[in-house]
């Protein structure tokens, strides 16, 4: 495990430890902690012109870095220099917030089902079903790491929030948790907006099928039945259409084109866009952006979570289902009388609109996990809930037990003894592979990167700057501080027309091209891996394939297709490597191993 190796090595083996665009963000922490003071370090961060050299950037501005300076602060405020190092207190701070996570969740489930041996098994099924539920193990600063636990704070809040018995101050402390848990999220994570959306859908999903106690909510007017399927059907187009129309309009008004590549990687997903695109290619080849794979469900079921979840969350679609009949049949009788209130009957959902919500909610983050595999993190959470949830809930077992005209505290007794058998039979599933996988941690090893990184150190000047891949040159920032031309927080257009430029150096390309490129962007040093320049074809998603694509130019392994031409030029990467004069007057190597290769651009 990633830690485990941080705990054990020397500095540039722990930092290479930190992965690609992990890399990038700890760099930050490390600049805040290392500067002369906090002010001169914010300074250097709103005029950074070491990531995206030559040009002068506000890297606050533009990256969700608020976590990395607000932990540097922290760290440098408090007396514990001398106790614990800086990385040391990075890693524990994500792991203190992935505690707080569990905690939610625990605080979640109990609400719901009233149990807390509930909250257990939530906590139980997220920590053995870790490899579907958490990146958190393996690459510890991604920006998800900072604002989940935040997200699963704000859903317990919310759970507490509907509960109808919640209100004064309980229910202004709610709205203030959520309030802020809800700030926090969207500063740590560039995505969030796509989440917020979903969850604006639930609450709005909630609102018009009238699951929302009407002090906590407006209460629409009573109806017939046809009526009311007219609102929900002329509601929901409406605000659909409205939220495209404002967020175009914003987009043009403010000229915002930083999430173009979003939507145009989702246009060629699903069939509707150009599938040649540079940017949309390149998510589509990282399996992270792919359809949820099947072996997920196969973990799932094996750490017992999946059945339970679906089970639990079919019986809730269909409570749901009759709770909305139940409700707006209620409405039609009220259309006959005076006074609605008085007469207005209770649903099966009338005590637990905190319930209803999960349901819809569940159904969102179901179906964006489905659709992008990377979002699964924000689904089987949901799973470890409402699974634990059908195994405890009072009411459920109530309603089963009825028939056997079993009430009051033997329902108590069985819901119990179901949670605990469940739980048990977990731990002897899940725990004993645990255990051993604990007793064999393995080291991260990866000499040529440190070989790469202590030769910059020590034998290129400061103010030289670099191109390679953008996981590489991550790493190459923060292990060495070198400006480098481009990186892998590739939600920026200008950056993403930069990159696609610099990445000629793995094209079919002259060297006059890409010295001349490499030029106008102020590089000093090229590095070039052979794992990206030697790599099989696999499906045209190796990165010669796509520029080759984007360049109209046949793979090496590509058929002839309408717009592609056969290039006689050879690939740059690999030419390069003969030392011919055709290239030597434009680059000289300097230093390579059996992974690297650098040349200087002359």
């Amino acid at each position: 495990m990633i830690y485990s190796y941080i705990m054990r090595s020397k500095e540039v083996e722990r930092e290479i430890s930190f992965r690609t665009e992990s890399g990038l963000y700890y760099s930050y922490y490390k600049q805040m902690v290392q500067a002369p003071s906090i002010s001169e370090g914010i300074y250097e961060l709103t005029h950074d012109n070491l990531t995206e050299h030559p040009s002068t950037m506000n890297v606050l501005e533009r990256m969700n870095i608020y976590q990395e300076v607000i932990l540097s602060i922290i760290y440098r405020i408090l007396p514990i220099k001398r106790l614990v190092e800086p990385v040391y207190f990075y890693i524990n701070s994500i792991f203190a917030l992935h505690a707080m996570l569990v905690w939610a969740l625990f605080a979640t489930a109990y609400m719901l089902s009233g149990s807390w041996l509930s909250g257990i098994l939530t906590a139980c099924f997220y920590i053995f079903n870790r490899l579907d539920t958490t990146r958190v193990e393996y690459t510890i600063p991604l920006r998800e790491s900072f604002s989940l636990p935040f997200l699963w704070v704000q859903i317990a809040a919310i759970s507490f929030y509907f509960r109808p018995n919640s209100s004064g101050t309980k229910e202004k402390v709610s709205v203030g948790i959520i309030t802020g848990s809800t700030l926090f999220f969207s500063l740590f994570w560039q995505f969030n907006q796509f989440i917020l959306m979903l969850q604006a859908f639930a609450l709005f999903g909630v609102w018009i099928l009238d699951m929302i106690p009407a002090r906590k909510g407006d209460e629409l007017k009573p109806c017939n039945m046809p009526a009311r399927i007219f609102k929900v059907i002329a509601y929901s187009i409406s605000v659909l259409v409205l939220m495209v129309l404002i967020n175009t309009a914003l987009k043009i008004l403010l000229n915002v084109e930083a999430d173009e590549h979003i939507f145009k990687f989702l246009t060629t997903k699903f069939g509707l866009g150009h599938y040649r695109d540079f940017d949309s290619r390149l998510y589509l080849c990282i399996d992270a952006f792919g359809f949820l794979s099947f072996d997920t469900y196969e973990r799932l079921t094996k750490g017992l979570v999946f059945p339970f979840y679906v089970a639990a969350h079919i019986i809730l679609l269909i409570v749901l289902f009759v709770a909305v009949l139940q409700n707006w049949s209620n409405h039609v009788h009220d259309t006959n009388v005076k006074d609605h209130t008085a007469t207005k009957k209770s649903h099966l959902l009338s005590s637990r609109p905190e319930l209803a919500f999960h349901t819809v909610q569940a159904v969102f983050f179901g179906a964006l996990a489905i659709s992008t595999l990377r979002m699964k993190y924000l689904w089987t959470p949901y799973m470890c809930i409402l699974a634990s949830f059908g195994i405890s809930d009072y009411k459920m077992w109530r309603a089963v037990l009825s028939q056997l005209k079993t009430q009051g505290l033997m329902v108590q007794i069985v819901r119990h003894f179901a949670t605990l058998l469940t739980l048990a039979a977990l731990l002897a599933l899940a725990l004993p592979p645990v255990l051993k996988e604990l007793e064999d941690l393995k080291e991260f090893w990866d000499p040529d990167t440190v070989e790469l990184m202590e030769w910059i150190k020590k034998s290129v000047p400061l103010t030289a700057s670099f191109t390679g891949s953008m996981q590489l040159l991550a790493g190459v920032k923060l292990c060495t501080g070198r400006p480098i031309t481009n990186h892998p927080h590739y939600e920026d257009k200008e950056l993403r027309i930069k990159t696609k430029e610099l990445y000629q150096i793995y094209g079919r390309r002259s060297p006059e091209d890409v010295h001349a490129i490499l030029k106008k962007h102020q590089s000093n040093y090229i590095i070039l891996e052979d794992s990206i320049c030697l790599a099989p074809s696999r499906g045209g998603c190796r990165l010669p394939d796509l520029i080759d694509y984007d360049n109209g130019v046949i793979p090496d392994s590509g058929k002839p297709e309408p717009g592609l031409v056969r290039s006689h030029i050879p690939r740059f990467c690999d030419e390069i490597r003969k030392g011919t004069p055709e290239y030597t007057k434009y680059f000289k190597y300097v230093f390579g191993n059996k992974t690297f290769r650098v040349h200087k651009v002359l």
